[in-house]
This record gives C-alpha cells, structure tokens and sequence, in this order.
C-alpha cells in the first residue's frame, strides 16, 4: 500500500469498554460531592482563620481587654465543647453505615446526629447569653459575636442538612446516591468540630490571658 493510500485509509475503531457495571457513584476522593466539600471547607476555614486574626488585631489596639465587658463565663461553652467531641461517635458511626449501604442503620445514627445538633443549638442560645457582651457594645462585642456567628451558621447549615437526609433514608423511592450525601455530611460534622475547638478558645480563654 502506497503512503497516499495510507494517509487517506480511515481510522482504526478505538477500543470500546463497557462501563454498564460500574457503579454510578462512589466515596471519599471518588465523588465530586468530596471534592466539592473539601473545597468549601478550605473556603470557609479562611474564613474562621480571618475573623480570628481580626479579633487578635483588635485586641492589639485596646488598652484593657475585654472592652467595658466582664470575662465571658465558659460554662456553656464548655459544654457544647464536650457535646461537640462527643457528637464525632454517632457521627462516624453514620458515616460507616451509609458507606456499607446500610439503610437502617445509617438512618438510626443520622436521628441521633440531628437530636445531638438541636441539643447543640440549644446549648448554644444559652452561649451568647453567657458573653456577657452584645455586639454593639465595642470593638470586642463585635468581633466575639462575629466568631459565635460564624460558627453558629455553620451548626444551623449542617442540622438543617442533616434533617433533610434524615427525611430521605425515611421516605421513598430511595436512591442509593444518598449514602454519599450521609458520608459527605458526616465528613463536613468534623470540620464543623474542628473550627469549633480554636474559637472557643479564643472566645472563652484567650481574654484571661
């Protein structure tokens, strides 16, 4: 066969593969529901690193800290810190259930994830009465109701999050995706913890010292 011949031949098929038995979703670094959680919590982990730098700055530029306000009173707080840790448990164990497509106990562990995070809630309204700041007073007020806010938002964003899957595994038709949806959910509960252990230190300890 002449190059001219060759040149003008058509391709060659490419291989076909059949895809028809993988799964159709997957877990961990496998899902974009991961990647995209992982990202959101680099976003809003900034977040928190920022607002705290902003409460140590303005604390450079006053001469007495608290701002006309007494120490807050780390009762409750400490508290939903021991809540907060001991949440990690039903947690996991919902992230383990949803991972071996375990539907009844996946669904028995995220009732216990949301009855823990309305308890957390409540504990936490009790929270900014112990401040014993409102937001308005000063510089301080502000900057500590920023903190609590934040962190507030995300235990509102991630109980709401929870009820709603609660819901599904509940009802049908189920559509076994949802397992990722538990695992994910579980996964940002530990960034929800973690952001918590730092500013409740900055929030309750760092003004007594």
């Amino acid at each position: 066969m002449t190059e001219a011949a060759v040149a003008a031949a058509p391709p060659a098929p490419a291989a076909s593969v059949d895809v028809r038995a993988l799964p159709s979703y997957g877990f961990g670094a496998c899902s974009l529901m991961w990647w995209g959680t992982l990202g959101l919590m680099l976003i809003e982990g900034t977040a928190f690193g920022l607002a705290i730098a902003m409460y140590f700055f303005v604390r450079t530029l006053a001469a007495a800290w608290p701002i006309d306000a007494a120490m807050p009173d780390p009762v409750w707080g400490t508290l939903n810190t021991l809540l907060l840790l001991a949440s990690l448990w039903p947690n996991q164990m919902a992230k383990r259930a949803a991972e071996a497509r375990n539907r009844p106990r996946a669904r028995f562990w995220l009732c216990i994830c949301l009855l823990a995070a309305l308890a957390f809630l409540v504990v936490r309204a009790l929270e900014f009465g112990a401040l014993n700041v409102s937001w308005h007073a000063s510089a301080y007020g502000s900057v500590v109701w920023l903190l609590m806010g934040l962190h507030t938002t995300h235990l509102i964003t991630d109980t709401a999050d929870t009820a709603v899957l609660a819901v599904l595994l509940f009802s049908g038709p189920f559509d076994a995706r949802r397992f990722v949806d538990v695992s994910e959910n579980a996964w940002y509960w530990y960034f929800v913890v973690a952001t918590w252990l730092p500013i409740y230190a900055v929030v309750y300890w760092a003004p007594r010292f």
